[in-house]
């Protein structure tokens, strides 16, 4: 494609200075859930888009100071223009949701309002549609997780893994993700299936401990196959770790590693208490550090995730979401009190809502800075050693995710 950015795909870490980040504003597509639909959506609750806007306001705002920012709908405006391309795009969105007879009709729609179309979806129309899809309302459906770009494409080291979605909901999201990141960014794409149909791979458990380690959360989105997909693409290093924990299947919160674990510096990670100790929902959950050396590949099994981490040579001392006390832990994982995400070493963003998350961050040395103070030009992050960016979100946290869920970094430095 003419005009690629002259960025390019490298994450080597979970915390190196981050150079450019892709993100979704959620759009019109979330409020075309029902409460009829929500739980196909993967939903727990409908959300209140107005709030939800100037939620994301503020969120958007803190990367749009600090990074180089794109956008999923820009970019995918400018990937339509290319007639072939577009005609690939459309066709497999159709035949993902069974409505071929769509594809003529959407090729003659300006490019603006076909990616709107793609990410938004198509009402049904009678006359036009089968009766079939009356009760839907959308013939191409809504892709209403879009805005958490980390799921469906995880950024290892300078290729791209397009993630094989556990839930026919998200898949369509693939399509785009692949087109942006092999046509607009010129990266090398990778995908579980491809290698096998019953491997299951999702961003959000996916972490780059450092260039040489992937912590890996196996669950219901991440499988056993998946993993061994990874350590199959990264078995021709002579070194090379995986720390896998085994995630609850219930409750929802527990989806994606990242919901429980998150590393906010060099030697220094948010984590949920129970996952540490082994007590309540993670008893009998098994902690793995997969060691590969030259081909060779060991598994051993560990107490919990941060001896994995240190016999793959990676120390880190956890700060507890939800501080000290049990109850709070729980209440606060269950909104993203574990899901940080970090632009610069010992410098991370997340929900504000997690007072006592963030109390727990304040006395481990992170100065507590407001996002409005850092969008109006009041506050920078630079000037500080550790912080950690709040902001303030009632209706983001009930779509089941958090900060880190919301990024997909493209570049960071080395560390």
């Amino acid at each position: 494609m003419r005009n690629r950015p002259e960025i390019t795909v490298n994450v080597t870490s979970e915390i190196g200075k981050l150079n450019a980040v892709l993100l979704h504003r959620p759009g019109v597509e979330i409020e075309r859930m029902t409460p009829q639909n929500a739980n196909e959506a993967l939903y727990s609750d409908i959300l209140n888009k107005r709030i939800v806007d100037e939620e994301y306001r503020y969120f958007c705002g803190v990367f749009e100071k600090i990074t180089n920012v794109y956008y999923v709908q820009d970019i995918l405006e400018r990937l339509l223009d290319d007639d072939d391309l577009c005609n690939s795009l459309v066709t497999q969105s159709c035949q993902m949701e069974g409505c071929e007879w769509l594809v003529d009709e959407l090729m003659c729609h300006p490019t603006k309002q076909l990616a709107a179309e793609i990410i938004e979806g198509v009402p049904y129309k009678e006359g036009r549609d089968p009766a079939s899809f009356a009760d839907q309302r959308y013939v191409l459906r809504p892709l209403y997780n879009l805005f958490f770009t980390r799921d469906a494409s995880s950024s290892v080291f300078d290729r791209v893994l397009i993630n094989s979605m556990s839930f026919d909901v998200r898949k369509r999201e693939n399509l785009i993700y692949k087109a942006i990141f092999k046509h607009f960014f010129g990266a090398e794409v990778l995908n579980a299936q491809q290698w096998d149909p019953r491997a299951h791979t999702e961003g959000g458990d996916v972490q780059i401990g450092r260039n040489n380690l992937l912590c890996i959360g196996q669950g219901i989105r991440t499988d056993a196959k998946g993993i061994e997909f990874l350590a199959h693409t990264f078995r021709d290093k002579p070194k090379f770790n995986i720390v896998v924990q085994e995630l609850p299947h219930h409750p929802d919160s527990f989806i994606h590693l990242d919901m429980v674990f998150t590393f906010l510096d060099r030697n220094c990670c948010m984590m949920y208490e129970p996952m540490l100790r082994k007590t309540a929902e993670f008893a009998g959950k098994a902690t793995t550090w997969i060691e590969i050396d030259n081909g060779k590949v060991r598994h051993h099994d560990c107490r919990n995730i941060q001896e994995a981490l240190k016999k793959a040579g990676v120390e880190v001392e956890p700060v507890f979401c939800g501080g000290d006390d049990l109850w709070m832990q729980q209440r606060e994982q269950w909104h993203s009190g574990a899901n940080f995400f970090a632009f610069a070493p010992g410098k991370v963003i997340g929900y504000r809502r997690n007072s006592h998350t963030i109390d727990a961050l304040d006395k481990a040395g992170f100065s507590v800075l407001a996002a409005e103070d850092i969008v109006n030009g009041n506050v920078k992050p630079d000037d500080y050693n550790r912080c950690v960016v709040t902001f303030a979100a009632s209706e983001l946290p009930r779509a089941g995710g958090g900060a880190r869920c919301m990024t997909m970094p493209i570049n960071r430095d080395d560390i």
